[in-house]
């Protein structure tokens, strides 16, 4: 699919997409001819091997992209301090898959604080090049417009590097009435939607209402923002959750078909099993 944008999901395989995305020999082979992007959440948990890196890399097009997450002992148990060895050897391992590196996702966790930002400018700055990141932050203080939100978003604009906007309105304005919906809400911040203006593609992170029809008012606003970055030359990334990720290719379309009806170069996405009508019509 050709898409003036990037589209994905946090991981490119459920048993619930398995009759919905076109035939293939392989998950991610199936995944990469429908939507351009993923996150890559497995590098969080546990790293792959080099040569399973080389498999991914031999599964999807040049134009497909991949934003890899620093291992947690880097970004959660080290705090952006970790020996340089783990990095090192980290980057040898991906190295397979450089050309279709979108930028590093570096997830922080709640006890990153504004204490820790040298930590964060020593990490950006020592990257190899071409190799960038988005950084995600959770921290309150982030999150205040005081002092530590300016500093932060100071030194990633120096960096030109972008500030991950996580959307979990959708989530949070649920009841948690269900264990996906009780997890979701347990493990995903409820943080303030900022959006920092940098050089730099933009990369949002929306995490949705388990009602598909619900998501309409929380998307619209972003259908416009999109729209507006791709017609000013941007290829934004637009990550879609759900509680459910068995969900999460309903709401694809929701929101491919909303951007579509705005941005008529911005097609349309469809899958092999029937949508249900709710929120489509």
């Amino acid at each position: 699919m050709n898409l003036p944008y990037f589209l994905g999901c946090p991981q490119w395989q459920h048993p619930a997409w398995n009759a919905r995305l076109p035939a293939g020999s392989a998950p991610l082979e199936r995944y990469s001819q429908v939507l351009n992007c993923v996150e890559g959440n497995t590098t969080f948990y546990a790293t792959p091997s080099q040569a399973q890196c080389a498999q991914w890399r031999s599964q999807v097009s040049d134009d497909f992209r991949f934003l890899l997450k620093f291992p947690r002992s880097i970004s959660h148990d080290h705090l952006l301090a970790p020996p340089e060895k783990d990095v090192r050897d980290f980057f040898e391992i991906v190295s397979p898959l450089y050309d279709v590196l979108g930028p590093f996702l570096l997830q922080l966790p709640a006890n990153f604080g504004p204490q820790h930002l040298s930590n964060l400018w020593r990490f950006i700055d020592e990257l190899p090049p071409p190799l960038t990141c988005t950084v995600e932050v959770r921290h309150p203080a982030f999150f205040h417009k005081g002092d530590a939100e300016r500093t932060l978003n100071r030194g990633l604009r120096e960096r030109k590097c972008a500030r991950v906007c996580l959307d979990s309105r959708g989530l949070f304005a649920a009841k948690a009435e269900s264990p996906s919906m009780i997890d979701a809400q347990r493990k995903k911040p409820n943080v303030p939607v900022h959006l920092l203006p940098v050089d730099a593609p933009p990369v949002i992170r929306y995490i949705g209402h388990p009602d598909l029809e619900s998501n309409r008012e929380y998307l619209t606003p972003w259908v416009e923002r999109v729209a507006q970055w791709i017609e000013q030359g941007q290829r934004p990334f637009m990550f879609i959750h759900m509680p459910d990720n068995g969900d999460a290719l309903n709401l694809v379309t929701l929101w491919s078909e909303l951007l579509h009806a705005r941005l008529p170069q911005a097609p349309v996405l469809n899958f092999n099993a029937k949508q249900p009508q709710m929120g489509l019509f």
